[in-house]
């Protein structure tokens, strides 16, 4: 006989756990489907299948001919050719393109973090190989390898010709041996990693049996790896150290040596090299019969951080001077052109802009002793615009209009150009203009007919001020196709936010389908970020996780004062350092935030690299940025969560670790605050599904119940945890039966109404 009925006619909170029971057992069973079930899900299918293709876009790609007098281009599935002395466009018999020659494959890039381990000499003789932590020789018409180096050793942590994970991670470093160009000589890496700690990821926990991995992760503040370059001559068969150290700065110069590669004239060694706070930066060229360097660059900004690679582009060699390049450099504050060679010269400026930024060289005309570049200077910083200048920096001229987005291809002779612009309220059309500037005609514009038809509304770019109130900021926002400006909206902030992230182009991109579940989408430009000069990216120096995070904030408060944008349902979504921001917005900013969807998330820069972190927060050391790294710790803030937060994690992820979500579990569970949590099994560094995205904002935005908390619901709280002890909701152990009826996973309406009913009838409304 079964005695729980009568168990449950005398207890009336049995009843109410075992209803909450029956309902999340059947939210299990439908957990992984549930969007279908959600209000417009049809509307969102529809139209994400219509957003795609709704526009014809008028940007024309050209091929030039004759020198620049005429090019060729496709447009509605016609051929034509366009004459630049007669104006005009005449089709070409035979319609459109041929079939075009399918693109090489590209080469198979190593793993993230990781660098190739073969090296193929130029004239093809030699493959330079990694194995067993050393670096092999092994000719290509066969005969026996070739040690090159021996010290190679799992037990002393010592590798030559791969580099350190780090290295890869945040240095681009994908390659560890070089050989000359005259294949004569092979240079490589050699690290020491015996003082860097191990870092321990638990790998195919999906599987019956477990693995580990095991890496060598300077975490911020943790000893880095040692790392030197040497030159193996394969005539002498000798290794020549290179001198990376040398300087009145010493070791220090050289804590990070990387972009290893053989100048143009092949006679020497280059590489870049920084200090650890990466305030300084220096080009070297060694000389690899000896190992004797030379400074050829130097940058320096003391109060943050310099551009670790700067933009730098050969010209052509003249008879006995110096190699010149041009470079891109940061040092006046503002992005500008400079002219340097290979003696290590004083650099010479070629533009001198102040308030905006050059963004790239387009061309340099040697010849004729000009450059075509873009710059940040139209009616936004990202809206980029067409100049030429002088090499010797006279004469610049902006040469395309402000109004507009320019995307430029100069002809070959310079006398002319092909000119897209947009905007992102204005889909982009092509032009063809004169080495003025002048339109001389327009060949294509984008056809909006499907859509206009379907109701579809461009982006809208605004300007707000950051929470210092002083500095603009920039912002996109995405509207619903059934948008009416008499109701109100949930809105979702999609973020990343780290810093020199953002300043892109303000093209014209079609509404994310997800405003078709009813919800403004909205995006966020704040300091630290690219494009606005050095003090705008500096004003996060050392305090991540604050000023970055207080311009989203302010972005939305600002958005919040229009009539339609509902400012008590906004949440806010992002990976990797948008999963940090989405985590840091809600804690910071509960009020502003109600829902967040956080993935792969650092939560405190104690747990990251040493290189990204150290960039951009200085060192964890009392005597340096504790604080900075304390006050960037979402852990911090763990017992403001008043919204709704689902954590994602990928148990592999071998960058972004999962005892960062960990550790802030920890402090919410010793906070007692409820969140949700989704796991990617043998996952790396990734995002949660989209789908279930998707449900969580609408469930907690679009279909929330709040009930009101009176004694009897804060009654029944108590004798839950008293009485029947605690259940799980999500990675939670006390709120399941506490949640209202929107934190319930079901797809079941007919089970989501009873549980709405039972709830309302426990909360009472005092």
């Amino acid at each position: 006989m079964n005695p729980l009925p009568n168990v449950l006619s005398k207890c009336p909170r049995m009843r109410w756990a075992l209803l909450v029971l029956l309902v999340l057992a059947a939210a299990g069973s439908q957990a992984q489907n549930r969007l279908p079930t959600m209000p417009r899900f049809d509307r969102y299918e529809k139209m994400r299948r219509e957003i795609t293709g709704s526009v014809v876009r008028g940007a024309v790609q050209v091929r030039w001919e004759d020198e620049g007098k005429s090019f060729v281009y496709t447009w509605k599935g016609k051929q034509y050719r366009y004459d630049l002395a007669a104006k005009k466009a005449t089709e070409i018999s035979g319609g459109a393109d041929p079939e075009p020659a399918k693109p090489k494959a590209a080469p198979q890039q190593p793993a993230r973090g990781r660098q190739f381990s073969t090296e193929r000499s130029p004239d093809g003789k030699w493959t330079a190989n990694y194995k067993d932590r050393n670096v092999w020789l092994k000719p290509s018409g066969g005969g026996d390898e070739i040690q090159v180096t021996t010290d190679g050793s799992v037990e002393k942590r010592i590798k030559n010709g791969i580099a350190s994970w780090v290295y890869g991670e945040e240095l681009g470093v994908r390659n560890a041996m070089w050989f000359s160009k005259d294949s004569s000589m092979l240079a490589y890496y050699r690290f020491d990693e015996s003082k860097v700690p191990d870092f321990y990821l638990t790998m195919e926990v999906g599987k019956v049996q477990d693995s580990l991995d095991v890496e060598a992760y300077p975490k911020a503040g943790a000893p880095n790896p040692e790392v030197q370059l040497f030159v193996y001559d394969l005539a002498s068969k000798k290794s020549v150290p290179v001198d990376c150290t040398f300087g009145p700065d010493g070791q220090d110069i050289a804590h990070y040596v990387y972009s290893v590669r053989w100048s143009e004239d092949g006679k020497e060694l280059l590489f870049n090299r920084t200090n650890r706070k990466q305030n300084k930066m220096e080009i070297c060229a060694a000389d690899p019969k000896t190992g004797k360097c030379r400074v050829i660059l130097r940058e320096e900004q003391p109060q943050s951080w310099t551009d670790n690679s700067p933009r730098l582009q050969y010209l052509a060699p003249q008879e006995g001077k110096p190699q010149r390049f041009i470079l891109v450099s940061e040092r006046s504050g503002w992005d500008n052109i400079y002219m340097g060679d290979m003696s290590g010269a004083s650099l010479k400026a070629i533009t001198k802009n102040v308030g905006f930024e050059v963004q790239r060289i387009v061309r340099v005309d040697e010849k004729a002793g000009v450059i075509w570049y873009m710059a940040r200077d139209g009616d936004t910083p990202y809206r980029f615009q067409l100049h030429r200048i002088g090499l010797d920096g006279k004469g610049d001229v902006r040469l395309t209009d402000p109004k507009f987005h320019h995307s430029v291809d100069i002809a070959p002779d310079g006398k002319s150009f092909v000119d897209i612009i947009e905007t992102r309220e204005m889909a982009p059309a092509t032009r063809v203009c004169d080495a003025s500037g002048k339109v001389l005609t327009v060949l294509a514009e984008s056809d909006l007919t499907k859509f206009d038809a379907l109701g579809l509304k461009p982006g809208e770019t605004f300007k707000y001020k950051a929470m210092d109130g002083v500095t603009d900021c920039y912002g996109s926002l995405y509207k619903p196709s059934d948008f009416d400006p008499k109701k109100k909206y949930p809105m979702i902030v999609t973020v990343y936010g780290g810093p020199e992230s953002g300043g892109g182009a303000e093209t014209f991109a079609t509404p994310s389908a997800w405003t078709e579940f009813g919800f403004l989408v909205a995006s966020f430009d704040g300091r630290g970020t690219s494009g606005r000069g050095k003090a705008f990216k500096d004003a996060v120096y050392g305090k991540l996780g604050i000023v970055e995070i207080d311009d989203q904030a302010a972005g939305v408060i600002e958005l919040a004062k229009r009539p339609y944008v509902d400012g008590n349902r906004v949440g806010i979504t992002g990976t990797s350092y948008g999963g940090y921001s989405s985590c840091m917005a809600i804690l910071r900013y509960p009020k502003v935030f109600q829902a967040s969807v956080a993935s792969s998330s650092v939560t405190a820069w104690y747990h990251y690299d040493s290189i990204y972190t150290e960039r951009y927060m200085g060192l964890p050391w009392e005597s340096e940025n504790k604080a900075g790294y304390d006050e960037g710790s979402a852990m911090k803030y763990a017992a403001n969560l008043t919204g709704y937060l689902l954590l994602y994690y990928g148990t592999a992820d071998n960058n972004v670790h999962p005892n960062n979500t960990f550790q802030l579990i920890q402090a919410l569970n010793q906070a007692r605050r409820a969140y949700d949590a989704q796991v990617g099994v043998d996952a790396g560094h990734s995002g949660v599904n989209q789908d279930r995205m998707l449900e969580y904002f609408i469930e907690h935005l679009v279909l929330p119940y709040e009930p009101k908390a009176g004694k009897e619901v804060r009654g029944l709280r108590s004798q839950v945890r008293g009485a029947e002890g605690p259940m799980s909701r999500g990675a939670d152990s006390q709120s399941a039966l506490l949640a209202p009826p929107n934190r319930v996973k079901t797809g079941d309406s007919g089970l989501m109404a009873k549980l709405h009913k039972r709830w309302r009838e426990r909360a009472g409304s005092s």
